[in-house]
């Protein structure tokens, strides 16, 4: 759309019609003008799924691998057709706006949202989240890239203020945006974070770099409840305020434009901005043709599958993997994981599979008439309950599986009523005269003995187990994070005993208290077995079997928005359980399933070790392509595992009376690690195929000019005996900068494919930013003249070539005379 046809909208709106535009609708939508022809344009998390507009487990979404997992992909082309899918996603359910990728950073092995983020490195995290915007933008449907910026940990996210410096900004946190708005994104987000004592909704670097250095012409939209101010935002960047109706803006914008504290031209700036993300998404086109889905259910399982396989990474293989299938006449599968895994993060961007296959029916289907599959579960995990399911629960009144939801006025009479498939209930209707939610089920318990309930939201809620009240109390909201208060409100437990396994009616009620949310949660678990008569019961499992294949990872409640870790140990009994199967059985293989670094105290005592992320709906069938040899394991770690977490290097995420220092500055992950010295479990990079590799021989040269980029070229060579990928790394230093500099950084890299035997050559492009530094003093990019080094190798701690590179300043361009 022209600038001038923009101009020619503008002049339809008056002051009052402006403003309603930069200010949602409803909680997923922009407004609506019809003097323009604007219709809404709606709006959905993405990272995971595109879930739409609504949390209702009946309306299903694909749920794609975590984005942790898609940046150990180290495959821009994949990418990309991810967000093909998630395009296709968004046209299918009526979307404008994927809220996604999310670009903040691994800084610390502890912060919870790590699984909704690519990379501890800037150059990887932005190389993976352009290829995502170019991937979901070429179908017509926006990309938001998230959440700008330093919005790396959970802890006290709502208000905290990171400290870093420009430099560290610049060279780190900012530099995956830049990528970004290279790539052509159509929105960015501000988060709830400050910056350097700005909050970002009104902060300085919304102008600069984001609009006028990089020239982003898109809209930079709000965190969801992050705009708590009208005027101080109006005068920065900011665009659009979300959620709707009622915002800030809405009740005082117009006003202090007419009182001269915002000008009209930042208004109109704004408006501006919007239309022409309008205009981009289609939505001032009042007889658009419905578009059609890119991607069917068939295509849509096929892509993750692969790329389930293409993200797993083989951390380590002591001659187990892949397993022959003609070998093996019995398989232990071992762990609660195996059968319940977690596919996805927990917090905003949680979306509904239609389906899922999980590690034990993906095994199971993988050896159908060739072995016995065994499965043992283990001892439990120790965690809280699970929401009630439609497995083994059923709607009292109907009898279907599932529960029954009601909403209740303030005499107790019932407004409404319905069957639902899930205990979790994030958005039960609404209605003026509903006082209560309630949700009850008909529980077929398995087993008899101590059981725990739990009943999740605000205000006064109640458990009751037929007549008897087993929970009865005030529970007040005390947060603001829009995350615990909509998505994950704190459980309350109980136990109590069922001294029989006829069925008995769970209801459980939630006061709806303004300001507190309508989300209730109701969760059952029936007692856990004992853990050494469980985990005797694994051992036996294992040593009878020709192969074991132990699945563990983490919880809901140890990864999840809206908390940041306290450890890094997978709890329960899982570290004993893999130490005891392997201890009987060497083909024993463990399977992590995680979203970032876990401890891995037993990875020298198990036989192989494969971490599959939260690998989506398809993680059963990716991970047996992957353990019989039909896929080989594609991922390379996008983030450096230690070995203990007190080794890491950022090992808090707290902020001291509201300020978070980024003291660690440019030395973030692998350039850490390589600072002091100290040697992590697997390095940033890491991750084995199928086959062994050669390097034969590397191309890269000798000097450049200030200014311009470079090729090196690696000429590689399958060792092995069977095809494979290799992913070459080009890592640059400076050994005698006047800066202060990482001891490497990484720059680049390029996968290559070789039949057994074969050569193959790799071509990794440098870009000219890789050799520069900000230099605060200046205020601009620089690039120090002199010898740098290139490395070539595997991994950030396994390097095969080295070679000088002599950076040349600009040459002189001499005139001619007379």
């Amino acid at each position: 759309m022209g600038e001038d046809m923009l101009d020619r909208l503008l002049e339809k709106l008056d002051l009052a019609q402006k403003v309603r535009l930069l200010s949602g609708a409803t909680t997923w939508r922009t407004a609506a003008e019809q003097a323009v022809g604007l219709r809404e344009m709606v709006t959905s998390d993405g990272p995971a799924g595109v879930r739409g507009e609504a949390w209702d487990e009946r309306l299903t979404s694909a749920l794609l691998p975590s984005a942790s997992a898609i940046g150990a992909l180290w495959d821009e082309d994949l990418v990309e057709e991810l967000g093909g899918l998630l395009a296709s996603e968004a046209v299918r359910k009526g979307v404008d706006v994927v809220l996604a990728p999310t670009l903040n950073l691994h800084r610390t092995p502890l912060g919870g949202r790590h699984f909704e983020c690519f990379s501890e490195d800037p150059v990887l995290a932005g190389r993976t989240g352009a290829a995502l915007v170019r991937g979901i933008q070429a179908a017509g449907v926006a990309a938001t890239a998230k959440h700008y910026v330093a919005n790396d940990s959970e802890t006290g996210r709502m208000h905290v203020d990171v400290r870093a410096s420009e430099r560290v900004l610049r060279e780190v946190y900012l530099a995956p945006f830049e990528a970004a708005v290279g790539a052509g994104v159509w929105l960015v987000m501000a988060g709830y974070n400050s910056v350097n004592g700005a909050t970002m909704t009104a902060s300085p670097l919304l102008a600069e770099p984001l609009k006028g250095e990089w020239g982003f012409d898109g809209v930079v939209v709000s965190d969801w409840g992050a705009l708590r101010s009208a005027l101080e935002p109006a005068l920065a960047a900011l665009d659009l305020a979300m959620p709707g109706p009622h915002g800030p803006w809405e009740a005082s914008l117009v006003r202090a434009v007419q009182d001269g504290h915002v000008p009209e031209r930042a208004v109109d700036e704004k408006v501006r901005r919007l239309l022409r993300l309008a205009g981009r998404v289609g939505a001032l086109e009042p007889h658009r043709p419905p578009r059609t889905p890119a991607f069917g259910p068939e295509d849509t399982r096929t892509l993750l599958r692969r790329t389930v396989a293409a993200g797993s990474v083989l951390l380590s293989n002591r001659a187990v993997l892949p397993l022959d299938p003609s070998s093996l006449a019995e398989v232990a599968v071992i762990g609660v994981h195996a059968a319940s895994p977690r596919l996805q993060g927990g917090g905003s961007a949680g979306v509904f599979p239609a389906h899922v296959v999980t590690p034990l029916d993906g095994i199971r289907a993988r050896l159908e008439g060739l072995a016995r599959v065994v499965h043992v579960p283990g001892p439990g995990l120790g965690v809280p309950p699970a929401p009630l399911g439609a497995d083994w629960c059923s709607d009292p009144r109907s009898g279907r599986p599932g529960v029954l939801l009601r909403l209740l006025d303030e005499a107790g009479h019932e407004l409404y009523a319905e069957h639902r498939l899930s205990g979790r209930q994030l958005e039960p209707p609404v209605m003026p005269a509903a006082r209560t939610v309630e949700i009850s089920a008909l529980l077929r318990p398995q087993a008899t003995g101590e059981w725990t309930f739990g009943i999740a939201g605000f205000g006064r809620m109640s458990l009751a187990l037929g007549e008897r009240t087993v929970l009865d109390g005030e529970f007040p909201c005390t947060t603001d994070d829009p995350a615990v208060v909509h998505v994950n409100p704190p459980l309350h437990t109980v136990r109590a005993t069922l001294e029989t396994t006829e069925p008995v009616l769970l209801t459980a009620r939630r006061e709806l208290v303004p300001g507190a949310g309508r989300a209730t949660i109701v969760a059952a678990a029936a007692p856990e077995p004992e853990a050494a008569a469980a985990l005797a019961e694994a051992v036996r499992a294992a040593r009878d079997a020709d192969a074991v294949i132990v699945v563990v990872g983490t919880t809901e409640h140890t990864e999840t928005e809206g908390h940041d870790r306290a450890d890094l140990s997978l709890g329960g009994h899982q570290d004993e359980l893999v130490r005891a199967v392997a201890a009987v059985n060497r083909r024993t293989i463990a399977v992590v399933n995680s979203g970032g670094p876990v401890e891995l105290p037993w990875r020298d005592e198990a036989g192989a070790v494969l971490l599959t992320w939260f690998p989506g709906q398809e993680a059963g069938a990716g991970l047996a392509d992957v353990l019989f040899g039909d896929a080989e394991p594609g991922g390379r770690l996008p983030t450096t595992w230690a070995a203990a977490l007190t080794d890491a290097h950022v090992t808090h995420a707290h902020p001291v009376d509201g300020r978070l220092a980024y003291d660690d500055g440019v030395h973030i992950g692998h350039r850490a690690w390589l600072r002091t010295g100290r040697r992590p479990a697997y390095w940033f990079g890491h991750g084995l195929g199928y086959t062994t590799w050669e390097y034969d021989a590397v191309h890269a040269p000798a000097e450049v000019t200030e200014g311009s980029s470079f090729t090196v070229r690696v000429q590689v060579r399958n060792a092995g005996d069977r095809p494979g990928r290799e992913v070459v790394q080009v890592y640059l230093a400076r050994p005698e900068s006047t800066v202060e500099r990482p001891v490497r950084w990484f720059a680049g890299y390029a996968a290559v494919h070789a039949e057994a035997g074969a050569p193959a050559t790799a071509v990794v492009e440098v870009p000219a930013g890789a050799l520069r530094h900000w230099s605060e003093a200046e205020g601009a990019w620089r690039t120090e003249p002199g010898t740098y080094r290139i490395m070539v190798g595997r991994s950030a701690g396994d390097l095969a070539w080295s070679g000088a590179l002599e950076v040349n300043g600009p040459r002189e361009v001499s005139g001619a005379t007379g």
